[in-house]
């Protein structure tokens, strides 16, 4: 299956440069191009994408508004931010309105990849420990929670299923949490499914989110 990317930056230069690399892939096509995120919302709505690659600082129309109106559509694509610099703030609200996760700009062509394919085979936290590190980062502008998650969704999950979201909200992946719990990787692939459609999530990184907006984890990683 070919994976049908946009990519959504106001410098040329830099589009030029992913899709000469995208172009190189067997299992990849460059689909479509937008220069501002007004212009990436009208070309979604005649094209058919699958990941989003998304700039955040653009005119007209950011990044992180565009994700947010892209994620509140029906079935949308995945959409990556593209950020200058780690821990940016701006990426830390694209994760918040929906993206699946974020990679650096000067990213390593092969890590632009794998990541792409991650998110387009649903494992939507690219760098865990980096999407974790950014919520340590802002932490401060979420909510203030007690020590009890306020969430009244989370009382829909099991020991279980609440054990496996703190440890997909530190940044393991399935087969460390497996380790951790001494469960079958295809047991805990299982209870994160189950997390998911359980509080309405779209994948890992929303996990993460709702781990830190609940309190269920804080900043640190901590559980």
């Amino acid at each position: 299956m070919t994976i049908r990317v946009m990519l959504v930056d106001d410098q040329v230069l830099l589009r030029t440069g992913f899709r000469m690399v995208l172009a190189a892939q067997p299992d990849m096509e460059v689909v479509a191009e937008a220069g501002d995120g007004v212009e990436a919302l009208q070309v979604l709505r005649s094209t058919a994408v699958d990941v989003v690659l998304m700039d955040v600082r653009m005119p007209k129309l950011d990044g992180v508004e565009t994700t947010r109106r892209i994620c509140s559509e029906p079935d949308p694509p995945k959409v990556l931010i593209l950020t200058t610099f780690d821990l940016d703030e701006y990426a830390f609200s694209g994760l918040k309105a929906g993206a699946s996760g974020f990679m650096l700009k000067d990213v390593p062509p092969g890590e632009l990849l794998t990541a792409i394919r991650s998110v387009h085979s649903g494992d939507a936290v690219v760098a865990p420990s980096t999407t974790r590190r950014l919520l340590d980062r802002f932490a401060p502008m979420l909510p203030t929670t007690g020590k009890e998650p306020q969430h009244k969704e989370l009382e829909r999950l099991t020991g279980r299923e609440r054990e496996v979201m703190v440890l997909v909200a530190q940044g393991l992946s399935n087969g460390e949490i497996a380790a951790r719990l001494v469960l079958s990787e295809a047991t805990v692939k299982t209870h994160v499914g189950r997390i998911l459609t359980k509080l309405g999530l779209r994948d890992r990184v929303q996990v993460v989110v709702l781990a830190y907006e609940t309190g269920l984890v804080r900043a640190g990683g901590q559980g």
